[in-house]
Formats: structure tokens, sequence, C-alpha cells
């Protein structure tokens, strides 16, 4: 069986979103017990994986305490709940600027926690995320430390529909400057720039050499729609489905769209499982 690395999934902990926010993740929904469930217990989460054949997933967070609620605890929440199983849980964890006193010290304090990437998310976090350009100190001190431990660092790209989102901040080519800046920096663009900037992704993927995006949150069967040259990039992409977020409702149906796409063997398999294996080594 194919192995199957999920980098962009949200276990957190829901308790701390604000109502706003949390209203939206559970619309229309009818799993809400089983995923609390899952978040409660990490035991349960990798039965999931079991069942689906997920080897590996990245498990988001990020601080955001104004616009979607989470605070600086979150890192070490995560961090707690992927020490069950720290070779399967990848974990993401969170900085933001003004959040800490020490923005640097939190993420080198983030990589002694076992934490193995860091989540950036321009719009929940109302910052663009080249704003050290203009005079944003602390968001460089995350870089430079991020880029020191040889932390990953995801960056939220495209629109969110989340209360108080500020969308103007999630444009792809506002990380263009952070290739330029930190070429040793491994930077994921979150989603591609869906749906609105997917070509500037695709141009940024291919213009820095330690550019990467993921794919969570496209409907697979749209995926080619997206990205028709998906081929010329794909040891730069990463499988990922951002459930249980608005719209993606099951992992095991969006695996097999996915797998349905007249994509060669060989893609699908570095887009799944060998590209983020490369990036997150056991």
């Amino acid at each position: 069986m194919q192995p199957i690395i999920d980098v962009h999934v949200h276990i957190m902990p829901y308790a701390m979103m604000k109502a706003a926010a949390l209203e939206l993740i559970w619309r229309g929904r009818t799993d809400r017990e089983e995923v609390e469930g899952y978040c409660a217990d990490p035991n349960k989460f990798l039965k999931l994986m079991d069942s689906i054949g997920v080897e590996r997933a990245g498990l988001i967070n990020y601080v955001s305490p104004k616009i979607i609620g989470f605070t600086p605890e979150v890192n070490d929440w995560i961090a707690k709940y992927c020490s069950a199983a720290p070779k399967r849980l990848l974990a993401f964890g969170g900085v933001h600027p003004s959040a800490v006193a020490d923005p640097g010290a939190e993420v080198d304090r983030m990589a002694r926690l076992g934490i193995r990437a860091i989540k950036i998310h321009p719009s929940h976090q109302a910052l663009s995320p080249n704003g050290y350009v203009h005079g944003d100190g602390g968001l460089s001190a995350i870089y430079e430390r991020a880029q020191a431990n040889g932390l990953p660092v995801m960056i939220h790209t495209g629109t969110s529909i989340f209360p108080g989102a500020r969308n103007l901040h999630a444009q792809p080519m506002l990380c263009d400057d952070i290739g330029v800046d930190y070429p040793e920096l491994v930077v994921i663009l979150a989603h591609g720039g869906r749906p609105l900037w997917m070509e500037e992704a695709f141009f940024l993927v291919r213009r820095h050499k330690n550019m990467f995006m993921d794919i969570s949150g496209i409907p697979p069967q749209k995926l080619l729609e997206y990205f028709p040259r998906i081929e010329d990039i794909a040891d730069k992409v990463l499988w990922g489905t951002d459930w249980p977020s608005p719209g993606v409702r099951e992992l095991q149906d969006n695996i097999a769209k996915f797998n349905a796409l007249p994509l060669r063997a060989e893609v699908k398999r570095k887009i799944l499982y060998d590209n983020s294996a490369r990036l997150f080594p056991v």
C-alpha cells in the first residue's frame, strides 16, 4: 500500500477558539464529538490514521489570540499531544511577534519541546509574512531562529472565510522576500494560494530552492484545474487535507479522489509521501 504523510491536519485545542470561529468549524458537521475525541486522545487519532493508511501527520497549530483565540499555550499543548508518538505525529506550533516578549527565544523553546515546524497564518494573525522588511523585528527573529534550528515554516496562503480574517496578508507573493532573504529556510506555502493566487504560488515554488507548497484545502478533483502543470513541481508538493476545516469532510475520501487523478504513479508517490518524508525525517 502507498504510504501517506498528511502534512496538514487540524488537531488543536478547539476549546481555545472564539465562539464565531467554532460555529464555522462545526457548521453542518455531524462528527463534532468524534473530532473532539481525537483531539483529546492521540491514541484514538493514531487508530484513525492506521485505518486509512496514513503513516504520519502534521498537526497544525498557530497563535492568533485576537482573531481566532489561540494563545502561545498551544505550543505546549501540541508538544504534549505529539509526545505520544513523536515519529508519527509532527507537531506544528506558532509564534505571533506581539504575543511573546522574545519571539526568537520562543522559537528556540519550541525546538526544545520537540516541535517540528512553525505555522504562520497571516490572515488570522493580521500580519504580512514579509513584515520584517517594514520593521517587524519580531518576525525576522522568528525566521532567523527557525532557519538556525532547522524548523520549516508553513505560511497560510489563499483566502480564509473565518470571521475577522485579513485576507490581504495571505497573498503568496508576499513570501518572495523570505525566499530571497532567508534562502536556507524551508518555507511551505499552505493551500497553494487557492482560490485566487495559484499562479503566484507556482512561480514561487519554482523560483526558490527551499520553497514548497501543500495542496490542503483544495478539492482533489479540482487540483489539475488549479495546477495544470503540477508535475513540473512534483518534487516540491506535499499532500495535506486541512481536515476538519470547512469543506473537508472525510480524510479517506480526499485520498481516493487524489489517487483517481491522471497523474503518473511516481508523481503521486512524491506528493503523498516522499517530499514530506524528506522534509521531516524520522
